[in-house]
């Protein structure tokens, strides 16, 4: 093992937008602490360097997956990937966080010791292959909860038999050519619902199979009264105003559609119906059975997915698969589809902390043994924080107030002389239940080796940004749970 860099005050694992932002707040609000970014990356960017599939894009407005600090200037509110790079781009520049990068650097274990009230990571330079250990003395995981090396593939029969390009969305073959072209794409979340109109400008044409269907929207893909304000206001101010009206117009139709499901259902269904007339078979292939927000909503800018479906460059087929043949899929229903490229958009895999290991004095810590402490850190694991956005918002929302909490944490901890904070807890919190209360298949998976949360405050993960806001900036830091030494 080699020492490859001095101690640091903190490691932030991970440069995709919450490890970026996390780098920006500690500048801004700890300026004393010493911090490098790792990321088994050869770029930044996380997510949105990963995914090149065809009209990769936000599915939130970036007036909240934007940062706090920094105002978002263009005029399309739903950004593609490109798009957020710059962004992210811009932000490290303008926070001096160039060479605070480490890329290629995965952390494989993290090891804290009580004795010396530091963490020990062992790292493996991707280039070279060589072990490397990091040490810090605040562990800040920004790693996101997927699996960035392999995307979930459920085992279909026949799938080797299929003689065509399989082009996953998470390993998007570099020049894949589907000009004139027949898909299909497999799925009906927010991956389908985009690759689905982008790939039907050019391609023969591109059909959505899906087992069921998901609550699709429209949504402006440019926020005009953003951009109207922009005309006669500062940009921060003008950011800031159109940043609270979505969050509070998030948190009010989320709340709807809990509250009145039925009618919010039957508001979403119709709005469909009239995107693609009275004909069209809505029931079938825009009707899930869950409630609405049971699972996330897939928003579609400018309804190009409805009119990609209303030019007959796109169709939707609702079946189950039965096996892929050399030239396509033969569905149960005994219907034949085929295809020049499958794309199975079939959802991501789980994973806790990027795969990493965790230790604490010499134990393997079970990450779904743990139980969350105010959305942002585990039970009983000192000096530690791990970012988990909303399932029901922007990610970023979240990032931005667990960020704020940390550099909170750090400030006390100075001022006081402490070394170490942990959230002790002996034994379940009350009302133990699953961190994300969703029924999406790609967290139902995975459910088992995500951390667990409380019925009551500080265990209980909110998915409220109102409600976090006021447990992480004005709560007390020493609550009797977070303990300090």
């Amino acid at each position: 093992m080699t020492n490859s860099s001095n101690h640091l005050d903190v490691i932030i694992v991970g440069a995709g937008i919450s490890g970026i932002g996390a780098a920006c707040h500690l500048k801004m609000k700890s300026p004393g602490k010493s911090f490098a970014i790792l990321d088994a990356r050869s770029n930044f960017g996380g997510t949105w360097d990963l995914f090149r599939y065809p009209g990769i894009r936000s599915d939130s407005d970036m007036y909240t997956l934007g940062y706090s600090f920094k105002p978002w200037k263009e005029g399309d509110a739903i950004a593609d990937g490109d798009s957020i790079i710059k962004y992210l781009d811009e932000t490290i520049d303008e926070y001096g966080l160039r060479n605070k990068i480490q890329f290629g650097r995965k952390v494989t274990e993290a090891r804290w010791s009580s004795e010396k009230c530091i963490w020990a990571l062992s790292v493996i330079c991707c280039t070279t292959g060589k072990a490397e250990t990091h040490t810090c003395s605040y562990l800040f995981m920004c790693s996101g909860y997927y699996n960035y090396e392999n995307g979930y593939l459920p085992e279909f029969d026949g799938y080797s038999d299929y003689e065509g390009v399989i082009a996953h969305p998470q390993h998007w073959p570099e020049e894949l050519d589907y000009n004139g072209k027949n898909v299909i794409v497999i799925g009906s979340g927010a991956t389908a619902v985009t690759v689905v109109p982008a790939m039907a400008e050019k391609a023969a044409h591109v059909t959505m199979l899906q087992r069921s269907p998901s609550y699709v929207a429209s949504r402006p893909q440019q926020d005009k009264i953003a951009n109207g304000m922009r005309k006669f206001l500062p940009d921060w101010l003008a950011y800031k105003i159109t940043r609270t009206k979505n969050i509070l117009l998030n948190i009010f139709f989320f709340n709807l559609a809990r509250k009145y499901p039925r009618a919010f259902k039957a508001n979403l269904l119709k709005l469909v119906q009239e995107e693609l007339g009275q004909d069209y078979d809505v029931a079938t292939h825009f009707t899930p059975k869950y409630d609405p927000w049971d699972q996330r909503l897939c928003a579609v800018p400018d309804a190009d997915l409805f009119e990609a479906i209303r030019d007959k460059k796109a169709s939707v087929v609702t079946d189950h698969i039965e096996r892929f043949t050399p030239d396509g899929i033969k569905l149960k229903s005994g219907k034949k589809l085929t295809a020049d490229i499958i794309v199975p958009a079939t959802g991501l895999s789980l994973q806790s902390l990027g795969g990493m290991a965790l230790v604490v004095d010499g134990e393997q810590v079970n990450i779904g043994e743990t139980t969350n402490y105010k959305g942002m850190t585990l039970s009983n694991v000192p000096n530690f924080a791990w970012t988990v956005g909303y399932t029901n918002a922007s990610w970023t929302l979240k990032a931005d107030l667990t960020s704020s909490y940390v550099c909170r944490i750090l400030n006390y901890m100075d001022k006081h002389h402490y070394q170490v904070c942990v959230p002790k807890l002996d034994g379940e919190a009350p009302g133990s239940a699953p961190l994300l209360d969703f029924s999406s298949g790609y967290i139902q998976r995975s459910i088992k080796d995500l951390p667990k949360q409380g019925g009551v405050q500080p265990w209980k993960n909110h998915q409220n940004y109102i409600a976090d806001l006021l447990h992480l900036k004005f709560e007390r830091l020493d609550d009797g749970v977070m303990k300090f030494s």
